[in-house]
């Protein structure tokens, strides 16, 4: 008896529900939390700063301004509303120091610890530069006479650098850590003026430099990681597929012996 090698093929073709890709990305681009909304609303929260500055600046050119300068200057002599010793040489880093130590405690903040260190390191180069560099273009004698060094206040905008650094971090936790960081600094900025050592205008610009510092760290940081820690870009296209896409777009086959009639074979079912 003749024995015959059959080779038997099945093709088994399931029916797989259609995914549109686009339609996939378009929906993970509007849920992610860097959208073009959630960017206007960020660029929006710019504007205060930024007002503080216009303002501070203004006292170089409008006379109103400058004279409620004068006015704050003569009410600091004839009232002390601070100790006389500059305590705030330790309350301006008072929420940055705190937003650490409440970490260690457990009170969590919206970054890892490396990150929100890279922000405020961030934040500071440009708080600390800008605030240099403009002293020494503008080179406004302090209310004591000590220097040409008072306009903008260093020790303001280095607090409320320190105050937003701690609202970003911790204000959603509770929006009492956003006013805690917020009262260290405005104590910073009231002990400057009634020291003598700023004016009015000096501290609202340094206030409105240390907050707009830190909000634009915070929105540049994640740029700038992505970019230094950018991968290949087919790996990247890759990324953007859903895990359940691509376990549907895994084919699958199997190839097993069959007997029929008195004849071998292969039987081979594949998904396509």
């Amino acid at each position: 008896m003749l024995c015959g090698l059959v080779i038997q093929a099945n093709a088994q073709v399931t029916d797989t529900p259609r995914i549109n890709i686009a339609d996939t990305l378009k929906k993970d681009l509007f849920t992610a939390p860097d959208t073009v909304q959630h960017l206007r609303s960020r660029l929006v929260s710019l504007i205060p700063p930024a007002a503080l500055m216009v303002y501070g600046s203004s006292s170089f050119y409008l006379q109103p301004v400058r004279r409620v300068d004068y006015w704050v200057y003569n009410e600091a002599r004839e009232h002390t509303v601070v100790p006389t010793s500059k305590f705030e040489n330790i309350v301006q880093y008072a929420p940055m120091a705190l937003t650490y130590g409440l970490n260690l405690v457990g009170v969590h903040g919206k970054n890892t610890f490396l990150d929100r260190t890279l922000i405020l390191v961030l934040a500071q180069g440009m708080t600390q530069g800008v605030t240099s560099f403009t002293k020494h273009r503008t080179y406004r004698e302090r209310p004591d006479g000590s220097d040409n060094l008072s306009y903008p206040s260093g020790h303001t905008s280095n607090a409320f650098a320190g105050a937003e650094f701690m609202a970003q971090e911790l204000g959603d936790v509770s929006p009492w850590y956003t006013v805690l960081g917020y009262t260290c600094a405005t104590v910073t900025g009231i002990s400057r003026i009634s020291h003598k050592d700023h004016w009015f205008s000096d501290v609202v610009t340094g206030a409105g430099l240390g907050i707009l510092c830190t909000k634009g760290a915070y929105l540049l940081y994640p740029y700038l990681r992505n970019a230094i820690t950018k991968t290949d870009k087919k790996e990247d296209k890759k990324s953007f597929i859903p895990a359940d896409l691509k376990k549907k777009q895994q084919k699958s086959m199997i190839v097993l012996p069959s007997y029929q009639s008195g004849a071998m074979g292969l039987t081979f079912a594949a998904e396509l």
